[in-house]
């Protein structure tokens, strides 16, 4: 329901039904102009929802439309589920947050550090700051992700398949097999995204003795009615699982993963809290609002409400942002004033960012350019799903930044 319409404001939301419409107009503009095969925007204001469009198509090759119930790989928005189901064993007294993590992994205690050179003449050192906790989930650690071609120790993630890719992986396979290769910077000294979410998912299992994805669906997932997210497609939900395209540097874009033939439909033996799950807008909005309420929703609290404002604080030393923190992360935005908490980024200064946006607002989004954000001070969450890889091919983030906050009236 839109709300109660009274002249050109939805009442309760303090939105502009005309100046809303600019949004609809820009995101039928991405399916119509070919960028996107189809996408789907979901707003609440007040603990109500203010807008949902879809448009386009989840599977162009077999015409069918981009549906409210359409189920989509989230990607890296993963990953703030990933951070809550880590940060629930914290409030458990599991783990101290400057705990060394090698207090639980022993063989992380002679980690190595990358000083200079590469392959066989690559010279390390030993690192003379412990991975903590509290580095793993705001992604200082030194940890790095093999896809990212920027350092020479992410040659060395990929010689060694780190990260799920071979058949039968598993997370304390990788484990093990980060103990032997080095890290990419000192602890705490840079921003670097990278496979910490994995070693958060591991730690998850470790602390819970429980396989990851059992954990997410019976202490997550299923107290908030997320019934269609997971590590797999659920069955009675197989028809509505959309492809997923990659864009074609020739124009348009092609298919990358087909939603028939897709391994989502089977239970993986790696379960990546990184980037391994699928969901609904639905499903990914009333986590969303879990978060915007201070870790309660429809009457189960998830999380304390000083956990959630702890998570959603700035963690860089110094309050810097994460452009001061080097960034070395393939985005359509630069990340001027804009931190990062425990588990998803936060906003410091709007004006800095060059962007509509709210100081606190805290956010994330997937590979195949999904987006979600929480908005305290509007009171308001936001959740964006498209099935297009890679995720900085079009400004969206921004541009949906800007489209829904010049609608709002009050």
């Amino acid at each position: 329901m839109l709300g109660q319409m009274v002249g050109e404001i939805i009442m309760g939301h303090e939105f502009s039904i005309d100046r809303l419409e600019y949004l609809t107009s820009h995101l039928q503009g991405y399916v119509d102009d070919g960028r996107f095969p189809g996408c789907s925007c979901l707003v609440t204001r007040h603990g109500e929802e203010a807008y949902f469009r879809a448009f386009g198509e989840r599977d162009v090759e077999r015409n069918l439309s981009m549906e409210r119930d359409t189920v989509v790989r989230i990607y890296s928005m993963s990953k703030p589920i990933t951070s809550v189901a880590l940060m629930m064993l914290y409030e458990r007294g599991k783990f101290q947050l400057d705990d060394p993590v090698s207090k639980f992994i022993p063989s992380w205690s002679d980690l190595s550090v990358y000083e200079n050179g590469d392959g066989e003449t690559m010279v390390t050192s030993p690192t003379t700051v412990p991975v903590t906790f509290k580095h793993l989930l705001t992604h200082t650690s030194g940890l790095t992700y093999g896809f990212m071609n920027s350092h020479p120790v992410d040659a060395l993630y990929r010689n060694a398949s780190i990260g799920g890719e071979r058949q039968g992986s598993t997370l304390q396979g990788m484990i093990d097999d980060l103990a032997d290769i080095p890290l990419s910077f000192t602890p705490g000294s840079r921003w670097n995204y990278s496979v910490a979410t994995d070693v958060c998912g591991y730690l998850v299992q470790l602390f819970s003795d429980t396989d990851l994805d059992v954990f997410v669906r019976e202490r997550i997932t299923e107290p908030l009615g997320m019934n269609d997210t997971g590590y797999q497609v659920p069955a009675l939900s197989k028809e509505k699982f959309a492809a997923c395209y990659r864009y074609n540097r020739g124009g348009g874009f092609e298919l990358q993963d087909d939603p028939t033939t897709s391994p989502y439909h089977q239970r993986p033996t790696f379960f990546s809290g990184g980037g391994g799950m699928v969901a609904t807008i639905d499903d990914y909005s009333r986590f969303a609002q879990m978060l915007l309420n201070r870790g309660e929703f429809d009457g189960y609290r998830m999380l304390g409400r000083k956990t959630v404002e702890y998570m959603a604080t700035n963690h860089m030393p110094g309050n810097v942002d994460l452009a001061a923190m080097g960034q070395p992360v393939f985005s359509e935005t630069s990340y001027h004033g804009i931190g990062f908490g425990l588990g998803f980024s936060v906003v410091l200064d709007p004006a800095a960012a060059g962007v509509l946006d709210s100081p606190g607002e805290f956010a994330w989004g997937g590979a195949a350019s999904t987006y979600f954000w929480v908005d305290p001070l509007e009171d308001m969450t936001v959740v964006f799903i498209t099935q297009l890889l890679p995720s900085s091919m079009y400004p969206i983030r921004r541009e949906l930044k800007t489209l829904i906050y010049q609608a709002i009236t009050n």
